[in-house]
């Protein structure tokens, strides 16, 4: 099974632009700590309150694969074998961090799961589905070495002191240090130059996105505005603001559905305003999101 990319963490939703940053700064605190802040066990078990610091934290200086399962099914407990075999071969080049999705539902509903067990990688702060499901043995091998590929990431554990950490962007981290700050029109003006620089980065794509969702939905009353567009369907506007309150609360598909359905019964200028809107949101995810395919699929029968 091929590995699907989706939705970068630290820009999902466009309300954890400062998680990266957030991560680099835990990570010097830790290293400054000494060998004692670090873990060396190839796998981890993991909650929702651990899930920052053994997850996000923690892939800034090796892979995190992260398995959600539930650890009591014995259908699933030989995959989780098969895991701990790989995650033991890779001897650090990679650490299995696990999920225990019955024991914390609550974590399991932040990570959207769909089916047990889906597996998930956490890589230089940005956390990714990967597949869905129990794989044989050869076929998550070829999904693992498929994805680390693609990152360029050597498996190989580095010898001891030579490992080096990607150098970050000073547009992407002044970006989202201005986030985090609050200061949106930095955070867009950084975007913007990265940009001007790189046209084709995605990344900043998104980021710049995620800006305009936060400046459009920073003084709303999410629950107010869902309420009144549920009383309000003829409003456009009000839809619009009820998708962009969607996006921020990472209900991707509700907001993408919400405006298909908008330009599905409108004509005219509030049809063109739904699907320019429509449109808009989609620069906030990868274009090879699912979701984004979906609704592009969706827009069109729409229209036509």
């Amino acid at each position: 099974m091929a590995a699907e990319f989706s939705r970068p963490g630290s820009l999902y939703g466009a309300v954890d632009l400062g998680a990266r940053k957030q991560a680099l700064e835990a990570q010097a605190r830790r290293e400054a700590a000494g060998p004692a802040g670090a873990a060396s066990a190839d796998v981890i078990e993991v909650t929702s309150a651990t899930f920052n610091a053994d997850v996000v934290e923690r892939s800034l200086s090796v892979p995190v694969i992260v398995e959600a399962t539930v650890s009591r099914a014995e259908q699933v407990r030989q995959f989780s074998d098969v895991m701990e075999k790989l995650a033991a071969e890779a001897a650090g080049a990679w650490v299995l961090a696990r999920v225990d999705v019955e024991a914390d539902p609550q974590l399991a509903q932040a990570l959207r799961m769909r089916a047990v067990p889906t597996v998930y990688l956490a890589f230089q702060g940005q956390l990714m589905p990967l597949f869905e499901g129990p794989l044989p043995e050869s076929q998550l091998r070829q999904a693992l070495a498929q994805v680390f590929e693609q990152l360029g990431v050597e498996l190989a554990a580095p010898p001891e002191g030579q490992a080096e950490e990607p150098p970050v962007d000073p547009e992407l981290l002044a970006a989202e240090q201005a986030v985090e700050k609050g200061d949106l029109d930095a955070a867009a003006a950084a975007y913007e130059r990265l940009l001007a620089r790189s046209p084709s980065d995605e990344g900043a794509k998104i980021g710049l996105a995620g800006v305009g969702l936060l400046r459009r939905t920073q003084d709303l009353d999410p629950a107010d505005v869902l309420r009144r567009a549920a009383e309000n369907a003829d409003d456009v506007d009000l839809q619009i603001q009820a998708a962009d309150v969607e996006m921020v609360n990472g209900q991707v598909d509700e907001a993408f559905d919400r405006l298909v359905a908008v330009v599905r019964r409108t004509r005219g200028a509030d049809r063109d305003k739904a699907r320019l809107h429509l449109l808009g949101l989609f620069d906030a995810l990868p274009s090879d999101d699912p979701s984004v395919a979906r609704a592009r699929r969706a827009l069109a029968s729409a229209l036509f």
